[in-house]
């Protein structure tokens, strides 16, 4: 596993890190008043030479704890899981509990996602018939002015060429709206495929990771990881439970920029009326912002491919291809193998 997907949130950054600066926070301020009240028999002390030398022994063991690497990082190790411990009880932080979580979260994703992706294409089915029907009023427009003009009818003649450029005007804007949409439909389709893979690749690493975690917990317990940090080895249970949090950390992001396009796909597709041929065109601005972002989690290096096949006339979509799920491949290497390794 290489640093970049290694590198998770600090302890500051998680939740038993709000716990601990409260505790920390707490501390210090308990510390100084606890040290304001013990004033006066500081004093005392200090004229008592057993009762001072007690007191450097003390200072002494203080500071060798501060300055020793290994005594530091030690107290700190059991600092931060006292944290963990204390905000586990009102906060899932166990990384096998929130994958499972995800897996729900991606499950009903993927059936609103098939939700919008049918509703889109029945728009985009629509779309096309009225460009189409407009295409042929245009054709019969312009050919009932040319018949007028011959009739000597400018009247008439005026009326249908203007009807005609309307027309013409109406489908520039229809047919840059279809481009718009056929760069949604293989986005959430592309996009669908990709995160039914990593819903699948999810519960493979749980059926897994669940009882090797047990099994790395039950032989590698709080004290022998203090023990491992004190001797300088690498800890085998803090190294497995980073790699579940930084999978965890990466399924998180995922999940989240699949809810993120669904709900602007959903917001651009509430905006156009194909009734009345008009649209809003900040739907339109949200897709193009999209566009101009940089790389997608869950698409990859696909996205710029998508977007290019999109705006290749030559590449035409079929619409009455279906979306399935992806058939699991044997040979499938999972996403998440690299993590441990």
């Amino acid at each position: 596993m290489n640093k970049e997907q290694l590198r998770t949130k600090s302890f500051w950054e998680r939740p038993e890190g709000v716990t601990g600066l409260i505790f920390l926070v707490a501390l210090i301020l308990g510390g100084g008043y606890l040290a304001w009240l013990l004033l006066p028999a500081l004093n005392v002390i200090l004229q008592n030479t057993l009762s001072l030398t007690f007191l450097l022994l003390a200072i002494g063991a203080l500071a060798f704890m501060v300055l020793d690497p290994r005594m530091r990082n030690l107290i700190w190790f059991m600092y931060k899981s006292t944290m963990r411990k204390i905000t586990s009880f009102f906060v899932q932080l166990d990384p096998i509990g929130i994958l499972k979580k995800h897996v729900e979260e991606l499950s009903k994703n993927l059936h609103n996602m098939n939700r919008q992706i049918g509703q889109l294409r029945g728009q985009m089915h629509k779309l096309k018939e009225i460009i189409h029907n407009n295409k042929k009023s245009i054709q019969d427009n312009l050919q009932m002015a040319h018949e007028a003009r011959e009739n000597n009818k400018e009247a008439v003649m005026i009326l249908k060429s203007r009807q005609a450029g309307r027309l013409k005007e109406s489908n520039l804007r229809l047919e840059d709206l279809y481009r718009k949409m056929e760069i949604l439909y293989r986005v959430l389709t592309k996009m669908h495929e990709n995160s039914y893979i990593l819903m699948e690749d999810i519960k493979d690493q749980v059926a897994v990771k669940e009882q090797e975690q047990k099994a790395i917990h039950a032989s590698h317990n709080a004290m022998r990881s203090a023990m491992s940090l004190l001797s300088g080895d690498p800890d085998k249970r803090a190294m497995f439970d980073m790699a579940m949090e930084a999978v965890a950390d990466d399924v998180s992001k995922k999940v989240g920029e699949m809810e993120r396009f669904m709900k602007l796909s959903s917001n651009f597709m509430d905006s156009v009326d194909l009734q009345q041929g008009i649209f809003e065109e900040e739907g339109l601005k949200m897709l193009e912002q999209w566009e101009k972002e940089g790389v997608s989690l869950i698409l990859g290096e696909e996205k710029a491919a998508i977007l290019t096949e999109a705006n290749d006339t030559a590449n035409v979509l079929d619409l009455n291809t279906k979306v399935v799920e992806p058939a699991k491949r044997a040979a499938h290497k999972n996403q998440y193998d690299s993590f441990f390794e």
